[in-house]
This record gives C-alpha cells, sequence and structure tokens, in this order.
C-alpha cells in the first residue's frame, strides 16, 4: 500500500510562493510538512520568503530556493538542494506556467519558445528530476488547465503548451509505479487570480463564470483538497487528469 500520511514528510512546491502554489504549501505545512518553496525570480522573492516565514510559525520548517525552471540544469539543482537539506522529498507539485491568449496570426516565435519552455519543457525536466529523486512511494502532481478540454479561441499557446504534459504523465505513472510513485494532473478552470484577469476583457470574464457551478471562477481553495488527496488518500489514482472546474469543461 502506498498511502502516505502527510505528517512529518517533505513536499516541494514549484512556484510555492503566492498564489495557488503558496496556498499549497501553507495548506501541506498545516498537515505537518515541511516544505521546499520554490520561486521564479526576484520578482517574487518576497513572496516566497512570507510563506516560509509562515511555514515556519506553525512549527514546521521551510527553505526557499530561486531558479529558472526553463533551464533542465536549474531543475536538478532544484531537486539535489531540496533532497540535500531535508534528506528526502515525499511530495512534489508542479504549478509553474504562464498564460498568454493571443491569435496564431499574431503570436512571434519568441513567444511561442518562451510558452513552450515554461508550460511544457520545465513541467517534462521537473517530471524527471522527481522520478530520480522523489522517495519511494512518492506522489507527483503537476497543475495543468481546464482549456486541455475546450474548443476556445487565443489559447494556442496555453492550452498547446500544456497539452503534452498528460502524455508525459501517463508515460512517468508507467515508470517510477515499480517504486509505488503515483505521477497525475490537475486541471483547474479559469482562476480568480491575477494570472487570469491580465489576459480578459471583463465580458469574457463574465462569459467565464457563467459557464461553472454558482457562476464563479475556480477558487484556488478549491483546488489545494484535491492536491492533498492526491498526495494522501488518493494514492490510488496515477496517470490521471482530473478536471476541477465546475463544470466549466468536460470530455
Amino acid at each position: 500500500m502506498a498511502k502516505i500520511d502527510l505528517n512529518g514528510k517533505v513536499a516541494l512546491v514549484s512556484g510555492g510562493a503566492k498564489n495557488l502554489g503558496g496556498l499549497i504549501s501553507r495548506e501541506f505545512a498545516a498537515s505537518g510538512m515541511d516544505i521546499v518553496v520554490h520561486y521564479n525570480s526576484t520578482a517574487s522573492e518576497k513572496d516566497a520568503f512570507e510563506t516560509v516565514d509562515a511555514i515556519k510559525s506553525m512549527g514546521r520548517n521551510a527553505l526557499a530556493i530561486q531558479g529558472d525552471l526553463t533551464q533542465a540544469d536549474n531543475v536538478a539543482a532544484l531537486f539535489q538542494q531540496a533532497k540535500g537539506h531535508f534528506d528526502g522529498i515525499d511530495v512534489a507539485v508542479n504549478t509553474v506556467g504562464k498564460v498568454l491568449r493571443k491569435p496564431i496570426t499574431e503570436t512571434t516565435e519568441a513567444e511561442f519558445d518562451e510558452m513552450m519552455a515554461i508550460n511544457a519543457k520545465s513541467a517534462y525536466f521537473f517530471i524527471k528530476e522527481a522520478g530520480l529523486h522523489l522517495n519511494d512511494n512518492g506522489k507527483l502532481i503537476t497543475i495543468l488547465t481546464a482549456l486541455l478540454a475546450a474548443f476556445t479561441d487565443g489559447y494556442s499557446t496555453y492550452a498547446g503548451g500544456k497539452a503534452p504534459v498528460e502524455h508525459f504523465t501517463r508515460a512517468a505513472a508507467k515508470e517510477f509505479s515499480g517504486r509505488g510513485i503515483s505521477v497525475n494532473n490537475v486541471a483547474p478552470g479559469p482562476m480568480d487570480t491575477p494570472f487570469f484577469y491580465g489576459q480578459e476583457t471583463p465580458q469574457r470574464v463574465e462569459f467565464h463564470k457563467s459557464q461553472g457551478m454558482g457562476n464563479q471562477l475556480t477558487m484556488i481553495e478549491d483546488i489545494v483538497p484535491i492536491v492533498k488527496f492526491l498526495a494522501s488518500e488518493g494514492w490510488w489514482i496515477t496517470g490521471q487528469t482530473l478536471f476541477a472546474n465546475g463544470g466549466y469543461t468536460t470530455r
């Protein structure tokens, strides 16, 4: 049986400084876990250390590590530093991603390359390093998007960049199963975070709300319990993408 008790375990959360990643970091800590809080750049450094301080105030240990995960060497260094500091990693959650809403005919090569690097490449090497460094019976969870099941315009490089991660996940679930490691994705609907509002008009925001239960966007508080479930009682689920979007899309 690969079910784990989160108390006393270690989680690595990429993009773990703020928004969904920050709440995952804090809620894991509230469950008794020690946390590695990854952040991308100096722009999120303050949030990372505030999250670390919040975790320590709960009586848990925490470490902030900066790194641009579009570079494979940085992903490897993140896992090596985390494992060296805590002597092991039990749960790895990857929340890294970037949203771009732009017509295909207006998308530049530089934008395409950046979106693929952030949404696909970084996820691939995060999965690779998790396979190398997670403890036996570990849990690996990637945050994707409900747009994977949408028929819409504008998000070709965002949904397109996230789409390969489902294939990475299925392969990893098979390859890591001998060590009891489960590998899954969570695909939220449009979330009530600053990343969403910068891409949409007020009219489209209202449309997105109208597609979910209760006429509302996905809240980060809706997603964290699902991530925690996959990291504990949901250990028997692997190779799957869970669409958590209040009915926004389905396959």
